[in-house]
């Protein structure tokens, strides 16, 4: 895949070979046996040129994997980006061509599409939290993503500027409320983590003043303020005085940014990016070159 010299500076590099197998369950589920109106209407040696357009002003996401979709139908296909993964675009503005055969194109077209639509839409919702948050909060996302898509949704996260916490629950231990109330408490259910992962940094969650005294006395490397009011979680950060890095969570909304964003917290995580984050309009127009035979 190609692209100008004068786009955005790309976000972390995605391992393509990581979500083939993702892209061909998605064709198969698709197209199955075959593409049976395209192989009926369209000629075998029909040559056709597609643009891919935005149909709105968005931040875009996944045109590797567009592209690998495109190159599974048919190998032979040619596929240009003209912008790059993390740059914001116009409504109208091309974003890809895709050249070669025609009926290749029409079958590949909805998958691609699909998934394009789906991870801009992450990446445009992301940036509106980004930049409501302002330099000194970070954006985080979390692990409430569609099954089996969680190394796209992560990676359109950084295409909208966010930063990734924890990919899976072999990526950090962060201690939640249920955990709490098994191990028998903030202070315990810290202690017991810290035994089992000395080297690891524990996070806690915190529903109170109360937990928060808890987790700073237990030594808890990040605290997370879950669903708490403006007012205590500014008295909380003000306790903590940088003694663990703090983190708010549950409820967060466009709307609410400025008033977390004045909190003093060090970053702020919401599920809504990766399971709520509305698919961004694209298109995909055909010109053709040649029926053929």
């Amino acid at each position: 895949m190609t692209s100008p010299s004068n786009s955005p500076k790309s976000p972390d590099h995605l391992d393509i070979s990581s979500v083939r197998d993702l892209v061909r369950l998605a064709l198969a589920e698709d197209v199955g046996a075959g593409d049976r109106t395209t192989v009926a209407t369209v000629p075998a040696g029909a040559r056709a040129r597609a643009t891919i357009r935005a149909g709105q002003t968005c931040v875009v996401a996944g045109l590797p994997v567009a592209e690998e979709t495109f190159r599974q139908v048919d190998p032979g296909l040619t596929f240009t980006a003209r912008v790059a993964d993390g740059a914001t675009c116009a409504a109208g503005q091309v974003v890809a061509e895709v050249a070669g055969s025609a009926r290749a194109i029409l079958t590949a077209e909805r998958t691609a599409l699909n998934f394009l639509q789906h991870l801009s839409g992450i990446a445009t919702l992301t940036r509106a939290f980004v930049d409501a948050a302002g330099p000194d909060l970070a954006v985080l996302d979390t692990r409430k993503t569609i099954p089996g898509t969680r190394t796209l949704a992560k990676y359109a996260v950084r295409c909208g500027g966010g930063t990734n916490h924890r990919f899976g629950l072999h990526d950090g231990v962060l201690v939640k409320d249920n955990h709490i109330q098994l191990a028998g408490g903030v202070a315990e259910a810290v202690r017991r983590a810290r035994a089992a992962e000395p080297e690891a940094a524990i996070e806690v969650e915190a529903e109170s003043l109360a937990d928060v005294d808890q987790a700073i006395e237990a030594g808890a490397d990040v605290i997370m303020l879950d669903n708490l009011d403006v007012d205590v979680m500014r008295r909380a950060v003000a306790t903590i005085a940088h003694r663990a890095r703090v983190e708010i969570s549950g409820g967060v909304t466009l709307d609410r940014m400025a008033a977390l964003a004045a909190v003093g917290a060090d970053a702020v995580s919401i599920g809504a990016l990766t399971h709520s984050a509305p698919a961004a309009d694209f298109g995909l127009d055909l010109n053709v070159l040649n029926v053929g035979g």
